[in-house]
C-alpha cells in the first residue's frame, strides 16, 4: 500500500470558506436535534411526578455506559409535522440506534412519549420500518421501549394504517430469524399497537403504568356495554398473573430496564471480539471540515477524504490511470478491510468499467464496499454514447445490485442522476447509508433542470408558431430551480428517511468502524442462531 500524499492547505481562503460552511450546517443539524430533545424533556415534571423516566433517560439506562451508540434518522419528519422551519420537531416520535445492552450489540428503539404521548409523527413509520430492516439484515437483537398513544389520528392516512402492519410483521420476522425481541412496555400499548408488545419474545411490564388492551374502557363500553377500568382490562398485574401476556413484573421504569438488561446478559449471544491493532490516519480528521466545497460544481480530490478516514492513510489504488475520475482501491479502517469507490468528477465509460471490475473483485474476496458519493452523474454527449456509456453504466449498476458483500454509502457531496444509482444510492439498499451535512441528492441540478425545460418549452412554442414569452419562461425556470433546490439538501432528504442519518464528517471514521463491525458480526452469525416462538403460554 502507498500513503496518500497530503495536498490540503488549511491556511487557504478556500479551505476556510469550506470549513465555515460545513460548521454552519453542523450547527443547524445539532440545533434541530437539540430542539427535539428539549421538546421531549419539557414533559420532565409530569413524568417524574408519576414516577416515570423520560424516554431518553430510559434509553441511557438500558445502554451500557460509555459504549458506542449510533443514533439513527434524527432528522426524520423535519418540516412534515408543521411547515414552519422554526417550529418543526424532527425525529418522527421515535428514538432509535445501535448500541450495547449488557455487552450485546442491539438495535434499540424507544417511543418518544414526551412528545404527543409517543404517537408516531410524520415519517416515524418509515423510520421504524428502516430500523427493523437494519436489525434483520445485520442480525441484531431488538430492544424496544414502548409507551405510545398509537397512530396520530389528527394526521390519519389510510396508507399509513396499511403500511403500519409491516411493523408487526417485522417483529414476527425478527423472532423467526432467531433474533430476540425484548420489550419493556412502560405505558400504553393499545389497540393495534398492543401487538407491538404481544409480538415479543420477552415482555417486561411496569406495575401501575403498563396498559395493553385492544379496546380501552370508552370503546369497550360503546361496543359491548361492559364497564371496566384500565387496570382491569390491561394492567401489568393482570397480564403477568392472569392473561400470561407479560413475563416480568417491574416496580418502576428503572426496575424494568434492569430486568431488560438482565435478560440480555443471560442470552448466549456472541460479544464483539477485540479490535486488531491499527495505525490512525496520518492527517487530522478535523481537516475533513475544509475539504468539501459548498458548491457541488467545484472539483475536489476525494483521495484527501480517504486519507483522513483510513488506517495510516495507506491506500492501494486500482488502475489509477484508467478512468482516473473514478477512484477505486483497498484500505483498512481500524484494522478492518474495506474496498472504496469514490468520484473526482462524473462517471465515464472507463470509470464505470473499472468500478464494475472492482466491485466483483471485492465480492470474490468478501471485502465490504464503501461508496463515497461525489458525482454529478454519468457523462453525456455523442462521444460518450458512442463509447458505450449506457452499456458500461448498466454493468456498474448491475454489479452494485448483485454484490454479495455489505455495501455502505456516504453522501459526501453531489449524488445526481444515475450516478446516485451506480454509487449505491438509497434505492439500491446499501447496508447503511449516511450523509454529510453538505450533501446534495437529485435527478440533476436545479439550474440544469430549469434550462432543460426552457429549451423544451421554446422548441414547442416555435413548432406552434407562437411567440416566446420571456417573463413566463423566466418565472417557470425560477419555479423549477426552487423545487429542485428545496428538495436536494440533507435537511430534506434525511427528513424523508432517504438515509440513516446525517453525520459530522469528523465522526466518519468512528461510524464506519462501528458499521463494519456490525456487518462483520451479522454476516458471521448463523442464520438460525436461536429459535423463539411468539405464541404466549
Amino acid at each position: 500500500m502507498s500513503v496518500i500524499e497530503n495536498t490540503v492547505s488549511p491556511g487557504s481562503a478556500a479551505y476556510h470558506a469550506n470549513r465555515d460552511g460545513m460548521l454552519a450546517l453542523i450547527d443547524r443539524m445539532r440545533a434541530l436535534e437539540e430542539r427535539t430533545r428539549a421538546a421531549s424533556a419539557a414533559a420532565k415534571d409530569r413524568f417524574h411526578k408519576r414516577g416515570q423516566l423520560l424516554p431518553r433517560e430510559r434509553v441511557a439506562l438500558v445502554l451500557d455506559p460509555g459504549a458506542p451508540f449510533i443514533e439513527l434518522s434524527t432528522l426524520a419528519g423535519y418540516m412534515f409535522d408543521v411547515p414552519d422551519a422554526s417550529k418543526s420537531v424532527p425525529g418522527g416520535g421515535v428514538i432509535a440506534g445501535i448500541g450495547f445492552v449488557s455487552g450485546v450489540r442491539c438495535m434499540v428503539s424507544a417511543s418518544d412519549s414526551g412528545i404527543d404521548a409517543g404517537a408516531l409523527q410524520p415519517f416515524g413509520l418509515d423510520k421504524t420500518l428502516r430500523v427493523q430492516e437494519l436489525a434483520l439484515e445485520n442480525k441484531l437483537p431488538y430492544v424496544q421501549l414502548v409507551e405510545s398513544a398509537g397512530a396520530n389520528l389528527l394526521r390519519y392516512r389510510v396508507e399509513d394504517f396499511v403500511r403500519g402492519g409491516n411493523i408487526f410483521r417485522n417483529l414476527a420476522r425478527l423472532s423467526a430469524a432467531g433474533l430476540p425481541v425484548v420489550t419493556v412496555t412502560h405505558g400504553s400499548s393499545t389497540a393495534g399497537g398492543a401487538y407491538q408488545t404481544g409480538l415479543s419474545d420477552y415482555i417486561v411490564m411496569v406495575r401501575g403504568r403498563t396498559r395493553a388492551f385492544l379496546a380501552g374502557p370508552p370503546l369497550l363500553k360503546a361496543a359491548t356495554g361492559e364497564i371496566a377500568t384500565e387496570e382491569e382490562l390491561g394492567g401489568a398485574e393482570m397480564h403477568t398473573q392472569v392473561s400470561g401476556l407479560g413475563d416480568y413484573l417491574a416496580e418502576d421504569d428503572r426496575d424494568a430496564l434492569r430486568i431488560a438488561r438482565e435478560i440480555m446478559a443471560a442470552l448466549e449471544w456472541g460479544r464483539p471480539r477485540a479490535a486488531p491493532e491499527f495505525k490512525p490516519p496520518r492527517y487530522d480528521q478535523d481537516e475533513l471540515l475544509g475539504i468539501m466545497p459548498m458548491d457541488h460544481k467545484r472539483p475536489v480530490d476525494m483521495k484527501q477524504v480517504i486519507a483522513r478516514i483510513i488506517d495510516d492513510s495507506e491506500f492501494t489504488a486500482m488502475a489509477p490511470n484508467y478512468g482516473p475520475a473514478t477512484v477505486c482501491g483497498h484500505a483498512r479502517i481500524e484494522g478492518q478491510a474495506i474496498g472504496i469507490i469514490t468520484n473526482n468528477g462524473p462517471l465515464d465509460p472507463a470509470g464505470a468499467n473499472k468500478a464494475t471490475h472492482f466491485i466483483q473483485a471485492c465480492c470474490q474476496t468478501r471485502t465490504p464496499l464503501l461508496y463515497l458519493n461525489n458525482t454529478t452523474g454519468y457523462m453525456v454527449g455523442k462521444a460518450y454514447e458512442e463509447a458505450g456509456m449506457i452499456k458500461h453504466g448498466s454493468k456498474m449498476i448491475q454489479a452494485v445490485t448483485s454484490a454479495t458483500v455489505p455495501q455502505i454509502t456516504i453522501y459526501c457531496g453531489a449524488s445526481f442522476g444515475a450516478g446516485n444509482y451506480g454509487m449505491c444510492g438509497r434505492g439500491f439498499h446499501p447496508r447503511f447509508c449516511f450523509s454529510w451535512p453538505n450533501a446534495k441528492t437529485a435527478v440533476m441540478g436545479g439550474e440544469q433542470a430549469a434550462e432543460t425545460m426552457a429549451i423544451v418549452t421554446e422548441a414547442a412554442a416555435t413548432r406552434r408558431g407562437k411567440p416566446i414569452e420571456k417573463d413566463k419562461l423566466d418565472a417557470m425556470k425560477a419555479q423549477i430551480v426552487g423545487v429542485f433546490d428545496g428538495q436536494m439538501d440533507v435537511f430534506s432528504t434525511s427528513a424523508r428517511v432517504l438515509d440513516d442519518g446525517v453525520i459530522d464528517p469528523r465522526d466518519t471514521r468512528a461510524v464506519l468502524s462501528e458499521v463494519l463491525a456490525i456487518c462483520r458480526e451479522g454476516d458471521a452469525r448463523a442464520p438460525q442462531r436461536m429459535q423463539f416462538s411468539v405464541a404466549r403460554p
